[in-house]
């Protein structure tokens, strides 16, 4: 027991007891979100220290004073509990419920436990610094997947000696989604390059994909990385790049459709549609492989494979709602034009 701590009434006891239980537990839902959906390691930390120095103040004699069957609210739930859908609303709604608790703690805690009132404060303090970074973790997730379903058309990249000025083009005719693929080129170009895109993505609210190669995605803070059957797993770049950042898959057939999104991609390519000089030898998949994509598939597909404005009505037709392009748009004497042409094909009005 505190050595200043004086036993106040029982009814405080009460209160004290169930303010305690209530914070740790929504540390506790914070702490756990942190460590399995954010995977958030340092956001774990801090929660756990608070949950534990919270824990320590919870005395035996305010748990001796609990009476469950005596507390008229116990059990008593809201219709606004039921409305949290997103892991960001029950995050916000769980550091609202230990900040109240927190509150109560040090207001009740003055009295009787001014060692309690003491730490309770402190703590609030800290949760409200730390439910920003929370909040911005869950929010960075959110928005480039809620971002990527607005998406329809896909811009992969290839060389080209006028390639930032094809890529402005594109994204000034609305373009929102551009992958970084230089196959060729040595680790310091694609830097050079990857960068520049990066920030001319950044600067139109664009996404921006590195191919493959989850180290120089990091180097550049792209949003993702997109990854064909031979590349590293999807589970490894998850662990590498963190929660945030989104991971496409190739695929070729449904059953890599399906593992892929076992694996927790967040959208996959599905072709090569048409034959390609993009990919050489591969056989195309056609456009029974976008009728099964269309029909199973629960994340975002990008059909893919010898497209332009004149072969998207069929993908369109066949319930492809994306597709991803390389050289309809790389190759254009007039990437904006042909960028709009495409846009438009898919739907998208200027």
């Amino acid at each position: 027991m505190n050595a200043a701590l004086t036993t106040p009434e029982p009814a405080v006891l009460r209160l004290l007891d169930a303010n305690l239980d209530r914070a740790r537990e929504g540390l506790r839902v914070l702490e756990d979100w942190c460590r399995f959906g954010l995977d958030r390691q340092d956001l774990v930390a801090r929660l756990k220290d608070l949950r534990q120095r919270l824990g320590r103040c919870h005395l035996p004699v305010y748990k001796a004073a609990r009476h469950t069957a005596s507390d008229g609210g116990a059990g008593l739930t809201h219709p606004a509990q039921a409305e949290r859908q997103q892991p960001s609303e029950v995050v916000a709604a769980n550091a609202g419920r230990a900040q109240e608790a927190l509150r109560v703690l040090e207001e009740f805690g003055r009295a009787g436990d001014p060692l309690l009132a003491a730490e309770a404060a402190a703590i609030r303090y800290a949760l409200y610094d730390l439910e920003v970074d929370l909040m911005r973790a869950c929010g960075a997730a959110a928005g480039r997947r809620e971002q990527l379903l607005r998406c329809r058309l896909y811009l992969i990249t290839s060389h080209s000696p006028r390639l930032l000025e094809t890529v402005a083009a594109a994204l000034e005719a609305g373009v929102r989604l551009v992958q970084h693929r230089a196959k060729e080129a040595d680790d310091l170009e694609r830097w050079r390059e990857a960068s520049a895109l990066r920030q001319l993505c950044s600067s139109h609210g664009a996404l921006f994909i590195v191919n493959d190669r989850v180290d120089l995605a990091l180097a550049v803070e792209a949003d993702g990385v997109h990854l064909g059957q031979g590349d590293l797993p999807p589970a490894e770049a998850r662990r590498l790049l963190g929660p945030d950042r989104l991971i496409g898959r190739s695929t070729q057939r449904i059953e890599q459709l399906r593992q892929a999104v076992v694996d927790g991609c967040d959208y996959v390519g599905v072709g090569p549609v048409n034959a390609t000089p993009t990919k050489p030898g591969r056989e195309p998949v056609g456009l029974a492989y976008v009728r099964e994509a269309a029909a199973e598939s629960p994340i975002p597909f990008f059909a893919i494979g010898g497209l332009d404005a004149g072969t998207v009505p069929p993908v369109v037709a066949a319930g492809g709602r994306r597709v991803a392009v390389v050289r309809a748009i790389i190759e254009a004497s007039d990437p904006h034009a042909a960028s709009r042409e495409l846009l438009e094909a898919l739907g998208e009005e200027a």
